[in-house]
């Protein structure tokens, strides 16, 4: 379920990884992203930690993907990608030439569990720096002993002494809610883990609170596949951003790219960042200066972090400032008023209320990927054989071909539940829709559905 690595940043030759637990092959390329996706790019704190997170390509197809030493098998490749929790640390150093040391500690793993590895990484940390690598090596021993995780299973975890209470999602397309959680009590974010949503520390709408107002164009950008590029004035900032936009993207399968925290070291960035168009719903998470030039021509920028004010110190921050910056998009559906007025009166409030509000933000906001699907399952639904169709010769038990000019007849005729601003702009969004690669995906996987029913009801 995961693997500890330890690494330091040597001032001769950078961030290097001195020791995986337990042991395994990785290509160099890999130690090298894992290494600079692991320290933050640019000077954070005096002395302190930060947690963070990165995406990065899985190189394990490799012939060379077995363990040289322990004979135990690559854990098996699930979307193509290592997700890495870092715990970041400088402490001041007299014996070094700057003057600190850096050091980096990270749990990889193929699983999308931002808030469980988080929660994780952010316990082993700090007894890592107090009691070395026996603490890791503890770690790593009390993960192996957890069962293999299955689709919604609800556990409890026993991790360093603590116990944590664990929901697993039915897939990496599956959103998990506070509402229908299987802890048998009410959700609890003090108690309770549920892995693949963001992680709740600190409150997202904190993050977002310079683009309060534009969340709902930044989420119809999300659904029409648009790329985004998201600005931190640290990896934490950028890593929980965009963890927090790929979960609104549920149910509709993952039909994109996206970055936590991205650097010009990666592997893949003449692939991301060129002077091309960037690819279709890339989100990107960066915090180096860099990236404002070199994607200049993007056409939406996020930058995370507090509103300015009077009041407020100004956090000192390379690149944009917190906002939302779009040169194309104009909204095509209205935003609730009401949600925002308490979401911002929220900003103000205690760290539990701000978390609250996060929770509800992100149910208003998810609750609205879902109202988008209703006219097309609708329109599915009529697409389906009938009982009749089904025991013919022909045996007709998948979905009928998808007409663009019947759902759109079928969108006229009942509408949608989404408070779309007119009748022009409804269709112009769906129009959109309908020719991002999201669709043929989501078509795709309805149509698997549907065609496994019809298959289990006729052999049953």
């Amino acid at each position: 379920m995961g693997l500890g690595f330890r690494l330091n940043f040597d001032l001769d030759v950078g961030p290097v990884v001195c020791g995986v637990h337990p042991p395994l092959y990785l290509a160099p390329a890999e130690k090298e992203n894992i290494a600079f996706s692991s320290f933050p790019d640019s000077l954070q704190f005096e002395q302190g930690s930060e947690v963070h997170s990165f995406r990065i390509q899985d190189l394990g197809t490799s012939p060379k993907r077995v363990v040289l030493d322990h004979g135990n098998n690559r854990p098996d490749n699930i979307d193509g990608y290592l997700y890495g929790y870092s715990h970041f640390s400088q402490r001041r150093d007299n014996t070094s030439k700057r003057g600190y040391q850096q050091t980096s500690l990270v749990l990889l793993s193929h699983l999308q569990y931002p808030a469980l590895f988080t929660t994780l990484i952010m316990k082993l940390g700090p007894l890592f720096l107090t009691h070395g690598v026996p603490m890791l090596e503890t770690a790593c021993h009390n993960i192996a002993h957890w069962c293999s995780p299955s689709p919604g299973l609800t556990i409890e975890l026993g991790f360093l002494g603590s116990v944590f209470h664990v929901e697993l999602p039915m897939n990496a397309d599956i959103q998990q809610l506070t509402e229908t959680a299987s802890f048998h009590e009410k959700f609890d974010p003090t108690l309770h883990l549920l892995s693949s949503i963001a992680p709740l520390d600190p409150p997202p709408i904190s993050i977002f609170e310079a683009s309060l107002p534009h969340l709902w164009s930044i989420w119809e950008c999300l659904m029409l596949c648009e790329p985004i590029l998201v600005f931190g004035s640290s990896p934490a900032a950028t890593s929980q951003a965009v963890w927090w936009l790929r979960d609104l993207l549920r149910p509709i399968p993952l039909a994109n790219d996206f970055r936590p925290y991205f650097t010009i070291h990666d592997k893949d960035h003449a692939l991301l960042v060129n002077k091309l168009p960037p690819k279709s719903g890339l989100i990107l998470g960066v915090t180096n200066p860099f990236f404002q030039k070199s994607c200049a021509h993007w056409p939406h920028v996020l930058s995370v972090g507090l509103k300015a004010s009077p009041r407020r110190q100004a956090t000192i921050m390379a690149g944009p400032p917190p906002g939302w910056c779009t040169r194309t998009h104009r909204r095509y559906i209205s935003k609730d008023r009401q949600v925002l007025k308490a979401i911002e009166k929220a900003c103000h409030a205690s760290v539990q209320d701000r978390i609250q509000a996060s929770l509800d933000l992100r149910r208003h906001l998810s609750s609205r990927t879902n109202t988008m699907l209703v006219p097309l399952n609708r329109y599915l639904n009529t697409l389906i054989p009938s009982p009749t169709e089904r025991t013919t010769v022909s045996g007709c038990r998948r979905l009928k071909p998808f007409s663009t000019v019947d759902f759109f007849s079928s969108l006229k005729a009942n509408g949608s539940p989404l408070p779309f601003k007119s009748a022009t702009k409804r269709r112009e969004f769906y129009e959109r829709w309908l020719k991002t690669p999201a669709f043929g995906l989501w078509l795709a996987q309805q149509e698997e559905v549907v065609h496994r029913t019809l298959q289990d009801k006729w052999t049953g």
